[in-house]
């Protein structure tokens, strides 16, 4: 019997590559808020992010095909009277898309099919509710106009949008700033992180606390938690050494992690994002110029490192597009807007199929044949 030495998976070779400048979105003025949010949301019609914005708070909604320069008159969804720090396009309606700002409002709206003509001052629904500001809006992942909130008074709060009312207030057990919040994949459970270092999982419909982890890591530093397909929750977070690390929790037994991994000593947060399809982790730290993705699996250690997209620039925040908007013709399995100071550049991550890879070795072949005999006729002659 032979040890296996190399581990087999078919996202080994997944590779990174940005668009072209002329595919890019130049000329934004992306927002200098010092919050830890992506900044940007993006669904198979419209790419948002949050800009920069005088008297209040505002972000723009460009057509996926609006590559290029964009004018600095282009209209924005203006409503705000403070910056906004969260936006999530909802899954069920690819024209509507919930935001969250420092006025402690949570607003949601309606973007004509073809985008902005005009500037839209005026939201379909304002859900008032937080007394403070509001850091965290995300959609339910399978019921319709149900829509979770989370401010930094240290309360979440799950709206009806279709009646603008609150179903469920989920008050007292948060008692500092709430960093995170991710729906399981049927919306059943939801997981938190604190500042208080605390890794929770709540049933929002019992008000209860199923699960919680104090310390899951050390660090002073934000953390983030999600959810994974099969119920796990992952986690990025820091060391007491301000080394920043990730970890597998199983819900039933939070003691101890199923797996930890210490990455590097830099200060930005890591800003997790799950394909549950292909189960790859994407981490994005804020400020990095990097993009490195996991493979989780059900051998040790589980979490598997895969590679590591580098770029140039540091990236101030991140959109990532969901499933139904990549061309899967081109063996694409995630694709990614990355928010630099004043552009939108996407990042295509792909698959090499075989036959792709052949193609290109026979490609280059005839290539060096072709000017190895243009060489030998030219000394003959």
């Amino acid at each position: 019997m032979f040890k296996r030495v190399v581990r087999q998976s078919k996202f080994r070779h997944v590779f990174g590559q940005a668009v072209k400048n002329d595919q890019c979105y130049d000329d934004i003025r992306v927002s200098r808020v010092t919050w830890d949010s992506a900044f940007c949301a993006v669904n198979p019609k419209f790419v948002a992010i949050i800009v920069e914005a005088s008297g209040g708070g505002a972000f723009m909604v460009l057509p996926l095909h609006k590559t290029g320069r964009i004018d600095k008159a282009y209209p924005t969804v203006c409503g705000h009277t403070g910056p906004v720090l969260d936006i999530d396009w909802c899954p069920h309606n690819d024209q509507v898309i919930a935001s969250g700002s420092e006025d402690c409002t949570v607003m949601v709206w309606q973007i004509p099919e073809n985008g902005l003509v005009t500037s839209m001052p005026e939201p379909v629904v304002v859900l008032e509710g937080h007394s403070k500001r509001v850091g965290i809006v995300t959609w339910h992942p399978t019921a319709r106009n149900v829509l979770l909130s989370a401010g930094c008074d240290n309360v979440i709060i799950i709206w009806n949008v279709g009646t603008g009312e609150a179903i469920i207030t989920l008050e007292d057990m948060h008692p500092d700033i709430i960093f995170s919040v991710c729906w399981n994949r049927n919306g059943s459970l939801i997981c938190t992180a604190c500042k208080d270092k605390k890794v929770r999982v709540i049933d929002p419909r019992k008000e209860d606390i199923v699960a919680e982890k104090d310390k899951a890591h050390e660090g002073a530093r934000p953390i983030r938690a999600i959810f994974l397909s099969d119920g796990k929750v992952f986690t990025t977070g820091f060391s007491r050494m301000s080394e920043r690390q990730l970890a597998l929790w199983d819900p039933d037994n939070m003691e101890e992690p199923v797996s930890v991994h210490e990455m590097d000593t830099s200060n930005g947060v890591l800003l997790p994002f799950y394909d549950p399809d292909t189960n790859v982790v994407y981490l994005c730290g804020k400020g990095d110029s990097s993009i490195r993705y996991f493979e989780i699996t059900d051998e040790a250690p589980f979490v598997h490192y895969l590679n590591t997209f580098t770029t140039k620039e540091p990236q101030r925040g991140m959109g990532y597009m969901p499933k139904r908007g990549l061309d899967v013709n081109k063996c694409e399995i995630a694709r990614f807007y990355k928010l630099h100071e004043r552009k939108c550049e996407p990042i295509i991550m792909t698959v090499p199929r075989k036959a792709t890879v052949l193609e290109e070795s026979v490609s280059k072949i005839e290539s060096v044949v072709h000017f190895l005999f243009f060489m030998f006729v030219s000394l003959c002659f």
